[in-house]
């Protein structure tokens, strides 16, 4: 099939650092044109793949001093993926609403993944503007905060088997990966590592929006000895950071869409303690793979049955679940799906 995949220009294809949306992009992207079809990708300059890359910016826009309008560049990509979408059998948008209006006047199918949480108010009247239009959620819980959009399919995430794996490290403490953000709460991470007695190493980004918040809350919590702040790592660090912790810690409080640092988790082998927060149910399975918990009280209590998991047993339920060779089945299932009906070019009306 031709297929052109049109992501983010945030962050580039793989992101250098953090990036969930990028890097399920790229990902996905791979494995499409690995097993035979003819992908493009609609991304930043600085981006790489074995597919076809149309570059839409010069890099990855949160690495553009001189950038001042974010939404002039992804303008300017819808435009030229509209203007070339005769040339290909299906059209898949990383990109939330904004294909929505543009591509529901042509005759090229499309869908869109959604990546980020739905319950934002503001939101609903552009979905019920388009009720039409194929979207992908990425789990169950995430079509909570928007129940009445037109769900085709949940898909959940997927990686190369590969990419990261066990590592013969012997576990010593608990870890935080991802993003310092309220949501998130690295604090909780921190109060339940030292009710039970352990290191707490936390391997995240601080973005702008969030610095406050770790200046005030969670710097002062960091004692560099029993709480050491790493910093954002890639994903050469991962395997070795993962497999290191007895658990990852993802005591969230909001409604997580889906969690790609659970399943990275899995990929080391190494448990999940999570929060039973938006999608955590559906990716950690419970007493297998990890523990859902309500509090922190029952993350400190389930840590001593950390033991009775087979780091093993881990592994192999990721392999099942979440490869990125499953995932890219089932796009392509959907793709052939919607490339086979016949969708009408509607009528622009003046």
């Amino acid at each position: 099939m031709r297929i052109a995949q049109i992501a983010p220009l945030t962050e580039s294809v793989p992101p250098k650092l953090y990036g969930g949306t990028e890097r399920i992009v790229s990902y996905l992207t791979e494995e499409l044109t690995r097993i035979g079809h003819d992908v493009t990708l609609f991304a930043s300059g600085d981006s790489q793949t074995t597919a076809t890359l149309e570059p839409m910016s010069a890099c990855a826009l949160r690495f553009d001093p001189a950038l001042r309008d974010a939404i002039a560049p992804h303008m300017a990509m819808l435009e030229q993926v509209y203007r070339r979408a005769h040339e290909f059998d299906v059209l898949h948008f990383h990109l939330d609403y904004w294909s929505f209006s543009l591509f529901s006047r042509i005759a090229t199918p499309f869908l869109t993944t959604l990546h980020g949480r739905l319950d934002l108010p503001e939101h609903a009247p552009m979905y019920d503007l388009f009720p039409e239009v194929p979207l992908v959620s990425i789990s169950f819980a995430q079509r909570r905060g928007m129940p009445q959009a037109n769900y085709v399919k949940t898909i959940h995430h997927g990686i190369p088997t590969d990419l990261l794996s066990p590592q013969p490290v012997q576990p010593s403490y608990l870890a935080f990966l991802g993003r310092i953000a309220p949501e998130k709460r690295p604090d909780r991470a921190i109060r339940i590592a030292r009710r039970a007695g352990m290191q707490l190493k936390i391997a995240a980004k601080v973005d702008r929006v969030d610095q406050d918040y770790f200046n005030t809350t969670i710097r002062p919590m960091i004692d560099g000895d029993q709480v050491e702040m790493i910093g954002e790592i890639g994903d050469d660090q991962k395997s070795a950071f993962l497999s290191g912790a007895h658990a990852l810690l993802m005591p969230i409080d909001w409604p997580e869409p889906f969690g790609l640092v659970m399943i990275e988790a899995m990929a080391c082998g190494t448990p999940v303690i999570a929060f039973d927060c938006g999608s955590v149910p559906e990716i950690v399975d419970h007493g297998m793979t990890g523990f859902v918990v309500d509090s922190e009280d029952a993350a400190v209590a389930v840590i001593p049955r950390l033991r009775q998991l087979s780091r093993a047993a881990i592994r192999g339920r990721f392999e099942r679940r979440f490869s990125a060779a499953r995932m890219a089945g089932d796009y392509l299932s959907l793709y052939r799906q919607l490339a086979t009906r016949a969708r009408p070019q509607l009528r622009v009306v003046s």
